[in-house]
């Protein structure tokens, strides 16, 4: 099988070369790429002519960097290469340039392609008939790097049950809503078994030599068995601040809409809705409380237009409008949704938590307890994953208590 995607769909050395020279080289973006390769007809043809082939096209400095071969390009080649030739078992790699047979469409539509894409991933998702990006099957998932509890378990719970409806979940691999996204779809492969398609898409601001943040390590193993793991950048490409808000135009365009979990108001998730909503696509979000700063940018959202989710149904049920028809999502039992309410509704400290944060003075007042014994409850209904302790010392119901 990965002798079939290294014939005639992998990048010639020499080819390869030309765009990574073109990666490389300093002062020249993205849209001076894209121009050069328009008018020269492809990235060894910008080097094989004369330079002033580019009159027109660069500035004069520009120019000038273009003459120079990056010091690093040889190395590079070589390394890249070898990444190619040797992927893990059961999966492959591969570099697509715009215009390769498998680059995705759905970013052909946007604004800002990138030049080149690397990929890793699961060899049932990357040979085949089936496309590897399966838009318009796929939903952008993005949020807060530091969720409240129960803003992970959305994130989760939200991606099982798409993926489990057919959705490939795209997501950027960072810690909190995102980790917490490309965990929940996994989860569905546990339910439905694997996939031919992808069932989750990691977009990563690093090369794909590296992994960041470290402590996802074992989870980005997990996407590349089961889906795809992608970067814009070349290997050996480390952590940039200015490469995350980048790579985020890519999670919006390979996906037909973007849910926001939780997000600040400053927030890199408002940027990607945003990209989203400037391609055409659907954006979601999930409120929260009013109290809680993570839950302002998807407020802002939602005074903004987008689209207010409370299940995944909701989710599903806009985007059958406007794509192919999927499954139903499986719905929580009403009798097990009773019976829950039913086991907490005696709860004193649950019934005063309500749905918005509390000191403990309020809690004390609500409940007549004192304040040993309100601690020690607080403290047994947080391990239970009922109450989440927030910063300030106040304290929160979960949304399942």
């Amino acid at each position: 099988m990965a002798a079939a995607l290294q014939s005639t769909d992998r990048l010639a050395p020499e080819e390869l070369s030309a765009w990574l020279r073109l990666l490389l080289t300093p002062g020249v973006g993205r849209t001076t790429a894209r121009r050069l390769l328009a008018a020269c007809g492809g990235a060894q043809n910008i080097w094989s002519g004369p330079p002033a082939a580019w009159h027109g096209l660069v500035t004069a400095a520009q120019a000038h960097s273009l003459q120079t071969v990056p010091q690093r390009l040889e190395q590079l080649v070589a390394a890249t290469v070898q990444w190619l030739d040797q992927p893990a078992s059961g999966q492959l790699h591969a570099v697509l340039a715009l215009g390769h047979p498998q680059y995705p469409q759905a970013l052909l539509q946007t604004e800002d392609p990138p030049l080149l894409l690397h990929v890793q991933g699961s060899e049932r998702c990357m040979v085949g008939s089936g496309p590897w990006f399966p838009y318009p099957q796929s939903l952008a998932m993005v949020g807060s790097r530091g969720p409240t509890v129960q803003g992970a378990a959305n994130a989760r719970a939200m991606a099982q049950a798409l993926a489990e409806a057919g959705l490939c979940i795209v997501s950027g691999l960072a810690q909190g809503v995102d980790g917490a996204a490309h965990e929940g779809a996994l989860r569905a492969v546990l339910r439905t078994g694997a996939q031919a398609a992808p069932v989750t898409i990691a977009v990563v601001g690093t090369g794909l030599d590296q992994v960041y943040p470290r402590r996802h390590i074992g989870l980005a193993r997990e996407v590349a068995c089961h889906g795809l793991i992608v970067s814009e950048y070349p290997l050996g490409t480390g952590p940039m601040a200015a490469h995350f808000p980048q790579r985020n135009r890519i999670i919006a365009g390979l996906s037909q809409g973007t849910l926001v979990v939780e997000a600040a108001l400053q927030s890199g998730s408002l940027i990607t809705a945003r990209l989203a909503s400037e391609q055409g696509r659907e954006v979601f979000a999930i409120p929260g409380s009013i109290h809680a700063p993570q839950s302002r940018g998807c407020h802002a959202l939602l005074r903004q237009g987008a689209k207010l989710v409370e299940t995944a149904q909701d989710v599903l049920d806009e985007l059958q409008g406007t794509a192919v028809r999927l499954p139903l999502a499986k719905q929580v039992p009403a009798a097990a949704a009773v019976q829950s309410a039913q086991d907490h509704e005696n709860d004193a400290t649950l019934r005063a938590l309500a749905h918005d944060p509390l000191s403990l003075d309020e809690l004390m007042d609500r409940t007549g307890m004192d304040a040993a014994a309100l601690q020690a409850h607080l403290l047994e209904l947080e391990l239970e994953g009922r109450v989440e302790r927030l910063p300030g010392g106040l304290f929160q119901r979960l949304a399942q208590a």
